[in-house]
């Protein structure tokens, strides 16, 4: 009860007049800024946290949390209509967002995302108000052995459930574990992949990676693609969501918030784990599988559910522990420490009027949000409407931008170019894009967490299963790994055992299944719809799909 009277007391204070303003103002900061290409929510409050120096401190977190909130559905955006993610955690809602756009229902895919992020938002900020202390006591008391297990299955959801190839999806993985090795050896100093050049000693930017694997990568595909035809204009569609897109949401919406805010409640957790998950979930529980690939509106509604649950989430290590667990929440420390606060434990004690005006504003900014991307969702679809050579020029430029304000480097222009030419080989044959992406932002921290476990047990391999929760996570994926093959094994024994084609339907193809089956095999699905680089043109759709195509059509 005494939290509920704080939060009204924040309510207060953070609806007066000039509050309000701020609040409005950071969210439509947040949004017009997030919208561009290579620029997410971290880069923005970075970029825009001199301006708050005039301010006092409640208005300057109060405009914070709008440009927080605003800049994940800038990412978002950006993610659906051009398949070019602003942030990390906004990789997946590329997935299914972009096929919708291309099909013509950007604006469907866009009110869902700003739907799902206000009820996940909502809730998650009101589980931070309530069950906060039970959430960071459960975060404390796990060790690196479970956290090492939670990295491990993101990799093997991401790399053998989303792609339709299990081995390009975990070669796809081990270049992305590659990227992430670059740079100095957390225990030793000793430099790794480096290849002589002191730039690369702090590793390769994660901002630089995704902008260069997604923007550069699908402008270049483009590219290659425009001298076979003009390119035919994507209708924009119906603004507003349908009673099918209302029913097929709702549910992704609620679970996308669970999944989502225990894992941003957990220090050293962030954004991308969830959304991995939150995808892999709706897929396996939709009742239109078969859509996943093609713009399945699941795929949109859950992930940006879990990515919203999981920004409201980080706010609990963070005030509470002191402990930012994405960018963004270490850019709000330092505007924390520059009017000489220090969150922690004691926070809520020594600032318990500016910690409930924080929290009352995100439910504020929350429904803001709403209310300014709601009508704004057709303007923003309308981007599909620019002619394409304008459009992924500009996409080039703002990428090149965002990586040289990165780290203020050059050399970070080279390593956009080198990293973006792998993005676009990638799509060329078949390899999905995404377990590149997880591997290298994941990679280092999941390397840590293991030798972390294995220090304090002096190198015993056993310490890995020293608590209840890797038990789980290791069974389960032993069943990801082994279950699939064994059911295909003996579908194929049992199809054997008809007869081999007795029933006159030829004998290599049985029921008509095993082909079917080689072929999802073996398929690169142009494009890589399940890597979030879709085939951007729809007219290419008789280009040849290189050596993975021809090998596809040896097998059928």
């Amino acid at each position: 009860m005494d939290n509920l009277s704080l939060l009204m007391e924040g309510f207060a204070n953070a609806l007066t007049l000039q509050n309000l303003l701020f609040a409005l103002i950071g969210v439509l900061l947040g949004t017009a800024v997030g919208v561009l290409p290579g620029i997410g929510p971290a880069m923005t409050v970075a970029l825009l946290l001199p301006l708050t120096y005039a301010l006092d401190v409640t208005g300057s977190l109060i405009m914070f949390a709008g440009i927080y909130y605003g800049g994940m559905y800038g990412g978002s955006t950006t993610s659906i209509l051009l398949n070019t993610p602003g942030e990390s955690s906004s990789v997946v809602t590329a997935l299914e967002g972009n096929k919708m756009a291309k099909a013509g229902r950007g604006a469907q895919a866009l009110a869902t995302a700003a739907i799902g992020s206000f009820v996940a938002g909502t809730i998650a900020t009101g589980a931070l108000v309530l069950v906060a202390p039970f959430i960071v006591s459960i975060a404390i008391s796990l060790g690196a052995p479970s956290y090492f297990a939670m990295m491990l299955f993101a990799f093997i959801a991401v790399s053998t459930v989303l792609g339709s190839s299990r081995i390009r999806g975990l070669s796809s993985l081990f270049i992305g574990l590659t990227i992430g090795l670059v740079g100095m050896d957390p225990t030793t100093g000793q430099p790794r992949l480096t290849f002589g050049q002191p730039l690369l000693s702090g590793g390769v930017d994660v901002v630089v990676i995704a902008v260069a694997l997604f923007a550069v990568g699908e402008a270049l595909w483009i590219a290659a693609h425009l001298r076979q035809g003009k390119q035919a204009t994507i209708p924009v569609g119906m603004p507003w969501m349908g009673k099918e897109d209302w029913k097929r949401s709702w549910k992704p919406w609620l679970r996308g918030t669970v999944i989502g805010f225990p894992f941003g409640a957990i220090p050293a957790g962030g954004a991308e784990i969830p959304t991995f998950l939150s995808y892999v979930t709706e897929k396996k529980l939709s009742k239109h599988p078969e859509e996943f690939g093609h713009g399945a509106i699941e795929g949109v509604a859950g992930p940006e559910a879990a990515n919203n649950a999981s920004a409201a989430g980080t706010l609990v290590p963070l005030l509470t522990l002191g402990l930012p667990t994405t960018a963004t929440a270490a850019v709000m420390i330092a505007a924390f420490n520059q009017y000489g606060i220090h969150p922690g434990p004691l926070l809520f004690k020594t600032e318990p009027v500016l910690v409930w005006t924080l929290i009352a504003s995100l439910f504020i900014g929350n429904t803001l949000l709403l209310a300014l991307n709601l009508p704004l969702a057709p303007f923003w679809a309308k981007l599909l409407r620019i002619p394409r050579p304008y459009l992924y020029a500009g996409i080039l430029f703002f990428a090149t931008l965002g990586a040289y304000a990165a780290g203020m480097q050059a050399f970070n222009i080279a390593i956009l170019l080198l990293i973006g030419a792998l993005g676009y080989m990638a799509r060329r044959y078949g390899f999905p894009v995404l377990p590149i992406i997880v591997g290298a932002i994941l990679g280092p921290e999941m390397e840590r967490q293991l030798r972390r476990s294995l220090q304090i047990s002096s190198g015993d391999p056993a310490a890995l299963l020293s608590e209840p929760l890797p038990i789980v996570l290791y069974t389960v994926i032993a069943v990801f790994l082994i279950l699939p093959p064994l059911v295909k094994a003996v579908r194929r024994r049992m199809r054997g055992g008809d007869g081999g084609g007795a029933d006159g339907d030829g004998g290599a193809g049985g029921d008509g299944g095993a082909p079917l089956d080689g072929a999802i095999d073996a398929a690169p699905d142009a494009g890589a719809p399940d890597s979030g680089a879709p085939d951007t043109a729809a007219p290419d759709a008789a280009a040849p799909a290189g050596p993975a195509a021809a090998e596809s059509s040896r097998r059928a």
